[in-house]
C-alpha cells in the first residue's frame, strides 16, 4: 500500500488534510470520494512504499469483519463504501492486519475486481471455503445471506477449538509446574542431602542412590540432555510434516484410549458442518469434495473424503460412497441418505454436526473433571517421590550408621 497527503473540502464545505493509504493515486481518489470528499489536491508521501500485513489476522477479527459487512451489504451499502467503512473502524495499533488486509481488497474491488477475486489474493486470512462461499454468493445475489452463514460457521468453529484449548489448557499448566518443580529439586534440592548422606560413609537405600545418580548426571550434563530433547523434537516435528509421518500421526491420535474418540468427532462435526454450508450456498459438489477434504484436519479423514469424491465423479451416489469408508459413523451415512432423499442434505449433516458438538461438550467436561484428581494424584507421586527418596536414609538412619561401621 502507499501512502498519500490529501487535501479536501467535506460536505459542510470545510477543507480538512489528512493521509489515505491505496494502491495508487486512482485508487486513493475514490476511497476518498466513498467516504463523501471531494479531492482538492493528492499526493504521494516520500518514501512510501508496498509493504505486507503486519502480523496475522485473529479469528474474532476475522468473524467480526465478516458479521459487519454480512449486516451492511443486508442494509443497501454498496461494497466498496462498506469495506471503506471498515478499513476506517479498525484499529490501526491492535488490528494492523485487518486494518491494511481490508484496504487492499477494498482497492482492488475498486478497480473492477470481484470480491471472491480481492480475497483470494490474501489465502493465509481467506480460506478457500471463504472464498468458494463467497464466489456462489456473489454469482447467485445472495451475498448477504453467504456472509452471514459464514459468519455464523467461524463463530461455531471457532467457539469449538476454544472449548478444545480451555479443556487442555489445565493440565497442561500443572505438567508445566510439575516439571520445572521436579527439576529444582534434583537440581537444587537433591546435590545437599547427597553432601549430608556423603559423611556417613555407607551405602544409601537404592531410591535414594538413583536420585542421587540422577542429579548428578543431569548437572554435569545438562547441555547434552538439551541437545537430544530439541534434536529429538526437531526431528518428530520433521517427520510428521512428512505425508508418511503426518499419516502415522494422524491414524495414531485416531486410536487414542480416551482422545481418540474425541479427535473423531471433532474431525466428522468440521466435515458435516462445511459440507453444509457449502452445498447451502450453491458450490459444485465435487469443489465442496475437495474443500471439505482440505479442511478435515485429519489424514485419514482426508483420504477418505478424497475416495468419496471419486466415487461421486464417477456416478455413485454419496451415501454409497460414504459407506464404504468405517471413519464415517453409520448415523452419517443414515442422515446423509435421508437427506438424498428429500433433497435436504445440507439441513441433515447440520443437525449431526449440532449433535456431535453436544457429544464434544460432553466429553471435554467429562475430561476436565477427570484430569484434576488425576494430575493431583500424579504431582503427589512426583514429588512425594523424591521427597521419601530424600527422607529415606534418615528414617533409617540406624542402619545406615550400622552399615558404615
Amino acid at each position: 500500500m502507499l501512502t498519500y497527503a490529501y487535501q479536501a473540502r467535506d460536505s459542510a464545505g470545510k477543507t480538512i488534510s489528512g493521509v489515505q493509504e491505496a494502491l495508487n493515486e486512482d485508487n486513493a481518489i475514490n476511497t476518498l470520494m466513498a467516504r463523501g470528499l471531494m479531492v482538492l489536491s493528492i499526493q504521494q508521501k516520500a518514501g512510501s512504499k508496498t509493504l505486507r500485513p503486519p502480523g496475522k489476522v485473529s479469528e474474532t477479527d476475522l468473524v467480526l469483519f465478516t458479521r459487519q459487512l454480512a449486516t451492511m451489504v443486508d442494509a443497501g451499502l454498496p461494497l466498496v463504501g462498506a469495506l471503506t467503512a471498515l478499513y476506517e473502524q479498525a484499529d490501526p495499533r491492535k488490528q494492523a492486519g485487518l486494518r491494511r488486509i481490508v484496504g487492499e481488497v477494498s482497492a482492488q474491488v475498486q478497480q473492477g475486481e470481484s470480491f471472491n477475486e480481492a480475497i483470494s489474493k490474501h489465502p493465509k486470512i481467506f480460506s478457500r471455503l471463504y472464498i468458494a462461499m463467497v464466489k456462489a454468493g456473489e454469482s447467485g445475489g445472495l451475498l448477504a445471506e453467504i456472509l452471514d452463514r459464514l459468519a455464523c460457521f467461524l463463530e461455531a468453529a471457532s467457539r469449538l477449538k476454544k472449548k478444545v484449548k480451555s479443556a487442555m489448557t489445565y493440565p497442561v499448566i500443572v505438567i508445566c509446574i510439575a516439571f520445572l518443580i521436579t527439576t529444582f529439586l534434583i537440581v537444587r534440592v537433591v546435590p545437599v542431602f547427597g553432601e549430608i548422606f556423603a559423611d556417613f560413609g555407607a551405602q544409601l537405600p537404592a531410591p535414594t542412590q538413583f536420585l542421587l545418580d540422577v542429579s548428578a548426571a543431569i548437572r554435569t550434563n545438562w547441555w547434552l540432555i538439551l541437545i537430544v530433547m530439541g534434536g529429538t523434537f526437531y526431528g518428530i516435528r520433521t517427520f510428521v510434516n512428512t505425508e508418511k509421518g503426518r499419516r502415522l500421526w494422524d491414524q495414531w491420535k485416531l486410536k487414542l484410549p480416551i482422545f481418540g474418540p474425541l479427535v473423531h468427532k471433532i474431525c466428522m462435526t468440521r466435515f458435516a458442518r462445511t459440507f453444509a454450508q457449502l452445498i447451502r450456498a450453491g458450490v459444485p459438489i465435487l469443489e465442496v469434495m475437495d474443500i471439505v477434504g482440505d479442511t478435515s484436519g485429519n489424514y485419514v479423514v482426508e483420504v477418505a473424503i478424497r475416495g468419496v469424491a471419486a466415487d461421486v465423479e464417477k456416478g455413485d451416489h454419496l451415501t454409497n460412497s460414504l459407506s464404504r469408508h468405517p471413519i464415517f459413523p453409520p448415523m452419517l451415512v443414515r442422515m446423509v441418505s435421508a437427506g438424498e432423499s428429500t433433497g435436504k442434505i445440507d439441513t441433515m449433516l447440520e443437525k449431526m454436526a449440532d449433535f456431535w458438538d453436544e457429544e464434544i461438550e460432553a466429553i471435554l467436561d467429562a475430561l476436565t473433571s477427570l484430569i484434576e484428581p488425576l494430575l493431583i494424584v500424579f504431582l503427589g507421586v512426583v514429588v512425594g517421590g523424591i521427597v521419601i527418596a530424600m527422607f529415606l536414609p534418615i528414617f533409617k538412619l540406624n542402619d545406615v550408621v550400622s552399615g558404615s561401621k
